[in-house]
């Protein structure tokens, strides 16, 4: 089976993934922020009747919060995210609830965020994932380091994590027009276990890679990475899929709270499954044959032309 020389097609299938989910960041907001991240009160709210969105977020918008945002979880019971709640808000709601429809409900704890925590919330999380993905880079190209280019695997596996989290980042935020989805602070631990998979996936295949190359070293290249992805995607594949297994139980019999992390980490399976074999792994191989430099050099004389170009207009 020549997985390496179809490796075009997945390029391709990645940009059709990724291409709709970057248009999707790039419109605002990108990724519809929770409470976690832009500040904020959230409850839920339990009724002993039927209720109607429409009339929580009438009696909210009385009591001050005309802005508040309700999602409906059942039939009696609404989720509710506003601006930070102050003292006496909340007795103020209850009794808009009361006066409206005629009881002030029951409230779960009450969430709530300030302005500077989640800022520093949003500053952590980004400093976590650019420093492990650094970490990530380092600790690989040491541990190849009696490979030859062993920086070509940090890299490769570098861009693996990258396409992943791109893949993620890109259906949350569809998911965040469409439906409503957030981001909080369990996003970016899932972001985070994803990171590690995925890397965890990437270096089964290439210590694969790094054994083949040293048994024969006169075989092509090309011919090595596809051997090599051969003798472990059975056991890549065995271990996405008892992982997938134990996701899709924790889904079922747990409630809400894990959520975003499951979903984040359902969606990073996917991805770093298939980028470990077919992005990772194959990208070592462009390089190895000289087609990253070709692709930088078809695209330096194009910027010169276009250069000269505007020059002479």
């Amino acid at each position: 089976m020549d997985i390496v020389g179809k490796r075009g097609w997945y390029f391709l299938l990645s940009a059709l993934v990724i291409v709709p989910g970057i248009v999707s960041l790039l419109i605002p907001p990108p990724l519809k922020a929770g409470i976690d991240f832009s500040s904020g009160s959230a409850f839920d709210v339990t009724f002993p009747a039927e209720v109607a969105v429409e009339d929580v977020r009438g009696a909210l918008g009385t009591a001050g919060h005309e802005n508040a945002r309700v999602q409906q979880i059942d039939f009696n019971e609404v989720f509710v995210r506003t601006k930070e709640l102050r003292e006496g808000d909340r007795q103020r709601i209850e009794e808009a609830f009361q006066a409206r429809l005629g009881d002030k409900g029951t409230f779960s704890s009450i969430d709530t965020v300030s302005a500077e925590v989640a800022g520093a919330t949003v500053r952590n999380a980004i400093i976590a994932v650019v420093l492990s993905t650094i970490a990530i880079l380092f600790f690989i190209w040491w541990a190849f380091r009696n490979v030859p280019g062993s920086y070509r695997y940090g890299i490769a596996a570098i861009l693996a994590v990258i396409h992943d989290v791109l893949v993620i980042l890109g259906v949350f935020s569809i998911l965040g027009k469409v439906m409503d989805t957030e981001v909080n602070a369990m996003f970016v631990v899932g972001v985070l276990a994803v990171v590690g998979y995925s890397v965890n996936n990437t270096i089964v295949i290439f210590d694969r890679i790094r054994e083949n190359v040293a048994r024969d070293v006169n075989r092509p290249f090309a011919e090595t990475v596809n051997i090599s992805i051969l003798e472990s995607v059975g056991r890549t594949m065995g271990s996405s899929m008892t992982t997938l297994v134990a996701l899709v139980a924790i889904m079922v019999f747990t409630g809400s709270t894990l959520r975003e992390f499951l979903l984040v980490f359902l969606i990073g399976l996917v991805a770093g499954t298939y980028s470990a074999i077919f992005i990772a792994s194959q990208f070592l191989v462009l390089w190895e044959q000289g087609e990253v430099g070709r692709a930088f050099r078809f695209l330096r004389p194009r910027r010169a032309r276009a250069a000269a170009a505007s020059q002479k207009a």
